[in-house]
């Protein structure tokens, strides 16, 4: 039973309060924006295309123009989690996310598994979004003349399959370009050297504004999300006036592979999701956490989606659904659509300007929220004491800052975009079932115990959430369940070799 020993949320806010060294210097807009940062990026600017179009390469069906549908499906899920994590991040308000609150509700072991859990979520998510930025930013330089070998822009998977596709008659810009990383690569051993440089370098870009200082993060969000916002307005305003309303009715009807189709895209989708959550991980550097924390929550979740879905039936409406299943959707729609040259060829280029600070702001929520977590897992004793070190001067988690940029750097030189966005979204969507339960165990061990901020519906809201997540789990490809089973098996290992042994709450009491 000591596996499951709770940590109270009294000695979890006491420890936080008594040791943190982190700086208070966020309110509540500047947690909407970490939150609108972290949530408009990949998801929307890359994932879409796969998700409409589906991919016959492992047999999942796309949503066609029902991917509006698709994100008022994921919506919802996400609206049922939201609230449980905004109970908990206003009574709980300590770094850690899921992980801190899995440890008050459920015990050690959970928290464990969750804190394991959230590497998913958000360092192996950071990557997708680094090899998605690479690819916009690419995009964005040929606006200007400037062509980087492709040896330097793309992992290997997908150079080979560009150069398979050319091989078999591919004619288009993008493939042939792709296709010359394979044959102009320099040779290592015999091997060509295909790494992706430029996500590297806005990954260790990211990570010394993060060291620097949580103020100027947010600030610097903060600007990124102003106008990524404006470009995707600049896009849904322009994109209107290219609807063909024929698009949403042919090639199968409005929604083409029925409510099968809906569900797999939105176990897709679920990715541009991915972020609110990421807000409560800085509870511990927000100035009034009981209050700010659930608005900086809900309001982030409730203003992408009115975004997601109307960018979404602009998209759908410009270009036939088979054709919009590229890694820039927005890009090919705008192609498509009929417009003038001068006119396709300014919007491009504001739109690959928009996904650059678009994921360059998903890069830096997401890599806020890590290093908190594993400051949080660190303080607990279930990590290494040295990952709790708070710089000095600039008053954040310098040493796993450092540490989960090189981690994304690293893998991003070499990832492909696709396998990382699944097993990223199967690494959320548990987390989220977890925080739902958390609350209702809590409810349930601690009724009385004061809340800011209360689930309403209760206990159906919780509930909702668990079950919701589940079927959007289950959507996912068997092979993204192997990858996951085995990662947490892995943490499994680390836990019972390192954390058994080493936790603050077994040498120290339940209290």
């Amino acid at each position: 039973m000591q596996l499951f020993a709770r940590k109270s949320v009294d000695r979890l806010v006491t420890e936080a309060s008594e040791g943190s060294g982190l700086k208070r210097a966020l309110g509540r807009w500047d947690l909407t924006a970490l939150g609108v940062g972290a949530l408009i990026g990949a998801g929307i600017f890359a994932a879409t295309g796969s998700a409409i179009a589906g991919d016959p390469a492992v047999g999942r069906l796309g949503a066609g123009p029902a991917i509006a549908l698709s994100f008022v499906l994921t919506a919802v899920t996400c609206g049922f989690a939201a609230l449980c994590y905004a109970e908990f991040a206003a009574m709980v308000p300590v770094s850690g996310s899921a992980y801190t609150y899995a440890y008050a509700s459920l015990g050690e072991l959970v928290a464990w598994i969750i804190g394991w859990d959230l590497i998913i979520e958000y360092a192996v998510g950071n990557i997708a979004v680094a090899v998605s930025w690479a690819g916009h930013f690419r995009e964005l330089l040929s606006h200007f003349g400037i062509s980087i070998p492709a040896w330097l822009t793309i992992d290997y998977r997908s150079a080979y399959q560009a150069a398979a596709n050319v091989a078999g008659g591919a004619t288009d810009a993008t493939s042939v370009y792709l296709a010359t990383a394979v044959s102009d690569a320099p040779r290592l051993f015999g091997l060509p050297v295909i790494l992706n440089i430029p996500a590297v370098a806005i990954v260790a870009l990211i990570t010394v504004v993060l060291v620097y200082g949580i103020r100027e993060s947010a600030t610097t969000n903060t600007l990124m999300v102003l106008v990524k916002v404006a470009i995707v307005l600049f896009f849904i305003a322009v994109g209107a006036f290219f609807i063909r309303p024929a698009n949403y009715t042919a090639h199968g009807g409005f929604a083409p592979n029925g409510f099968a189709g809906i569900s797999a895209a939105a176990a897709i989708i679920f990715f541009a999701y991915i972020g609110f959550d990421a807000v409560s991980t800085a509870a511990e550097e927000t100035r009034n956490p009981g209050k700010d924390m659930p608005f900086g929550i809900v309001a982030s979740l409730i203003i992408t989606t009115v975004l997601y879905i109307l960018v979404a039936v602009v998209m759908t409406g410009m270009a036939p659904w088979q054709q919009l299943g590229t890694a820039e959707p927005m890009l090919t729609a705008l192609q498509q659509s009929g417009s003038s040259t001068r006119l396709l060829s300014f919007a491009q280029f504001i739109i690959a300007l928009g996904a650059v600070f678009a994921m360059a702001s998903v890069l830096l929520v997401f890599q806020l929220g890590q290093p908190r977590i594993f400051f949080s897992m660190a303080r607990d004793g279930l990590l290494p004491s040295w990952a709790a070190k708070v710089h000095p001067k600039f008053r954040t988690p310098h040493v796993t800052t450092i540490l989960t940029g090189v981690f994304v750097a690293v893998f991003a030189a070499f990832a492909n975009i696709n396998e990382v966005v699944e097993l990223t979204n199967i690494g959320t969507l548990f987390a989220f079932a977890i925080v739902a339960a958390g609350v209702l165990v809590l409810r349930y061990k601690d009724p009385h115990r004061p809340r800011p901020f209360r689930t309403p519906g209760m206990p159906v809201v919780p509930i909702i959430a668990i079950v919701a997540c589940v079927y959007l789990m289950i959507q996912l490809p068997t092979v993204t369940w192997i990858r996951f089973i085995v990662w947490l098996a892995i943490g499994s290992v680390i836990y019972a070799f390192y954390g058994v042994r080493h936790s603050r709450l077994r040498r120290g009491g339940t209290a």
